[in-house]
């Protein structure tokens, strides 16, 4: 599994179980209140804080275990998916977007150069952050200041061998 432990992963794993006991703490209360009033228990405000819980127990999840989350942004939709795809048969937590979505914490981003021209300034400081591993088919000198100018931490091109983009995101999850 790619996986990383960093120093930081104790109060991560603090902080986040602590926000999910919150959460589930407000959601015990909800179905109590309910049930004291015989009133029906806010389904919509459930629904919200079970989404919240399920996406706080990831959190936990990867700071226990150090996961590393793999967030595949390729133009290509069918592509981008099997690429995630492929990535978990190897045992990363990873999916795939059309389009940037917020970042969180040891995200590894595996980004085609073709989405950057879409992205708006927050969205390429972030991915800047973010160090993406780039995967593209343009091997010409701009690609590559594109892919310099994002700070990527790998530039691979297509096609790219699963165990190829697997030593990437060691390499990347490790901080190399």
């Amino acid at each position: 599994m790619g996986s990383v432990i960093g120093s930081s992963t104790g109060p991560e794993l603090a902080a986040a179980l602590h926000r999910l006991r919150s959460t589930l703490a407000r959601m015990r209360a909800e179905v109590e209140l309910a049930d004291s009033d015989g009133a029906a228990p806010p389904i919509e405000r459930l629904l919200s804080d079970l989404r919240e819980a399920l996406e706080m127990l990831g959190q936990v999840e990867s700071a226990a275990f150090a996961l590393v989350r793999v967030v595949v942004l390729d133009d290509d939709e069918r592509l981008g998916e099997l690429t995630a795809r492929s990535l978990r048969r190897l045992g990363y937590e990873a999916e795939s977007s059309v389009s940037m979505r917020p970042l969180r914490p040891r995200d590894v981003v595996v980004l085609d150069l073709g989405l950057v021209e879409s992205l708006g300034p927050a969205q390429r400081a972030a991915l800047k952050q973010a160090r993406p591993i780039v995967v593209t088919g343009a091997a010409d000198r701009a690609s590559r200041a594109l892919a310099a100018d994002l700070d990527a931490s790998d530039y691979l091109v297509k096609p790219v061998e699963l165990e190829e983009l697997s030593a990437a995101i060691k390499r990347r999850g490790s901080g190399v």
